[in-house]
C-alpha cells in the first residue's frame, strides 16, 4: 500500500510537470464522458416521453379507428358511391359486445370537425360526440366544473365541456360556465373545462389527440345534431362522407388478454368491412416495439459517444510514450537502484489511470450539467440522467486509461537498464 501511495505522488509530480500537456490529454476523456452521458440522458429522454405517451393509450386497451378507405380499395367495391360510407357503425360496437367475452369496459366516440363560436370569437377545433367513459379512458382531468354524465347522454342535453385551449380563446375573462357556444346551428352550455394536457401524439397506425383542443358533447347529441353525414359543398363542388363512430376502445382485464382477443376482435369487424376502412391498433404491441427502439437508439448512441473516449484513450497513450522517452535515464537509474519491472509498470499505469479518471470526474459533472442546459433552453424535449449512465460513463473511461496505459507502461519497463543509462 504505501509503494502504491509513493508510486501515485510520483506519477503525480510527474504529471504536474507538464501542466498543458496533462490538461490537453484530460480534455479527451472530459468531452468523451460528457458525450455519452448527454446522449444517453437524451435518448432516455425521448423514451420516456414515449413511453408516457404510449402507456396513457393503455397496455390492456385495444383501438379501432375508422380511416377513409383508399381509392383502389372504393374501386375494389364498384362504382365509386356519390356519398362515401365508411368507418366504424353502431352494429360492430353491438357485435364486440355480445361476442367478445374479455372486453371489461368500451367507450365509443365520433369527431367532428367543427368552428366553436362564442359572439364573435372563433376556434377551429373538433367537437367530441361521447360518454362519461372518455374521462377515464384518456385520463383527462376537470379543472372547472364536471365532465359528461350518463344522465345527459339518456336526455339528450345541449350540454358541453370545453378544453382548456377552446375556453382560453373563446372566454378569455370570464368564466365559461353557464355560458353558451355555438355549435353548427345549435347552442350548447357550458358545464366543464378541462385541465390543459399535453398532447397524446403517437406512434404507429395511432393517431394524435390533442385534447386543448377539443369540445366534449353526449354522444346521443352529437347523433341527433349532427348526424351521420358530413356535406361539403364548396367551391362548386359536392362531396359527403358518412360515417357513424370515429374510434372504439376496448378495455381488458390484463395484458394476458390482449393478444388473444386481438383475433376475436379482427374476426368480429373485418368481415364486415371489405374496404378496410377500419384500423385496429393494440398500444401493447406499440409499447414493447417503443422499448425496442430506445434500447437499440441508447445503444447507438451510446457507441457514437464512445468513440470520443477511444480518442481520449488514444491520446492519453500518446502523452505515456512520449513520457517514457523523455524518463528514460530515469527508467535506468531507478532499475539500476534495484527497482523490478513491476514497480515501473506500476507507476506508469498509475500515471494514465489518474489522467482518465480526473478526465472522468470532470466529464460527469459537464455530462450531468448539459442535459440541465438543454432541458433549460428546449422545455418540450426532455433529458433524464440515469445513475447507471454516470457510472457507465466514469468505469469506461478508467478503463481506458488501464487499457491505452498499459503499453507504455510495458514498454518501459522492458527497457534495458544499461541502455536506458546511456540515454541522453
Amino acid at each position: 500500500m504505501q509503494r502504491t501511495w509513493r508510486s501515485l505522488k510520483l506519477g503525480m509530480k510527474s504529471l504536474l510537470l507538464h501542466k498543458l500537456r496533462s490538461g490537453l490529454t484530460v480534455l479527451g476523456i472530459v468531452f468523451g464522458v460528457a458525450a455519452v452521458i448527454a446522449m444517453l440522458a437524451v435518448a432516455e429522454g425521448a423514451s420516456r416521453e414515449n413511453q408516457e405517451r404510449l402507456q396513457a393509450l393503455g397496455a390492456v386497451n385495444i383501438i379501432l379507428d375508422s380511416v377513409k378507405p383508399s381509392e383502389e380499395a372504393q374501386a375494389a367495391g364498384g362504382r365509386p358511391a356519390r356519398i362515401l360510407n365508411f368507418g366504424l357503425k353502431y352494429e360492430d360496437y353491438e357485435r364486440l359486445m355480445a361476442t367478445v367475452p374479455t372486453i371489461k369496459k368500451a367507450l365509443a366516440y365520433r369527431e367532428i370537425k367543427k368552428e366553436i363560436r362564442n359572439r364573435n370569437r372563433t376556434f377551429e377545433g373538433a367537437v367530441i360526440g361521447t360518454t362519461p367513459l372518455y374521462a377515464d379512458f384518456n385520463r383527462l382531468q376537470i379543472g372547472k366544473g364536471r365532465f359528461l354524465s350518463d344522465a345527459d347522454n339518456e336526455h339528450y342535453e345541449n350540454y358541453v365541456v370545453l378544453g382548456s385551449d377552446v375556453a382560453e380563446k373563446l372566454f378569455p375573462y370570464e368564466d365559461p360556465r353557464g355560458q353558451s357556444v355555438k355549435l353548427g346551428s345549435d347552442y350548447y352550455t357550458v358545464i366543464g373545462v378541462t385541465a390543459p394536457r399535453a398532447s397524446a401524439a403517437s406512434a404507429g397506425t395511432i393517431k394524435a389527440q390533442d385534447y386543448n383542443k377539443y369540445v366534449y358533447i353526449p354522444l346521443t347529441t352529437a347523433r341527433l345534431r349532427f348526424g351521420e353525414r358530413i356535406i361539403d359543398n364548396r367551391s362548386g363542388s359536392f362531396s359527403a362522407e358518412e360515417t357513424q363512430l370515429s374510434r372504439i376502445i376496448l378495455q381488458l382485464g390484463s395484458t394476458d388478454q390482449v393478444r388473444p382477443t386481438a383475433p376475436l376482435i379482427e374476426a368480429a369487424v373485418k368481415p364486415w368491412h371489405p374496404k378496410k376502412d377500419v384500423n385496429i391498433s393494440v398500444p401493447l404491441d406499440l409499447i414493447e416495439e417503443a422499448e425496442r427502439l430506445a434500447r437499440q437508439t441508447a445503444l447507438v448512441l451510446g457507441f457514437i459517444a464512445a468513440v470520443s473516449l477511444i480518442v481520449g484513450g488514444i491520446g492519453i497513450m500518446n502523452i505515456m510514450l512520449a513520457s517514457v522517452t523523455e524518463r528514460t535515464r530515469e527508467i535506468g537509474i531507478r532499475r539500476a537502484l534495484g527497482a523490478k519491472r513491476r514497480d515501473i509498470t506500476e507507476q506508469f499505469l498509475i500515471e494514465s489511470v489518474v489522467l482518465s479518471a480526473v478526465g472522468g470526474i470532470l466529464g460527469v459533472c459537464l455530462g450531468v450539467s448539459l442535459p440541465m442546459a438543454f432541458t433549460y433552453f428546449f422545455p418540450t424535449m426532455k433529458a433524464y440522467v440515469t445513475p447507471s449512465s454516470v457510472m457507465l460513463s466514469f468505469g469506461i473511461s478508467v478503463l481506458v486509461g488501464v487499457v491505452f496505459g498499459l503499453y507504455p507502461a510495458r514498454r518501459a519497463a522492458m527497457m534495458d537498464p544499461i541502455e536506458a543509462l546511456r540515454h541522453e
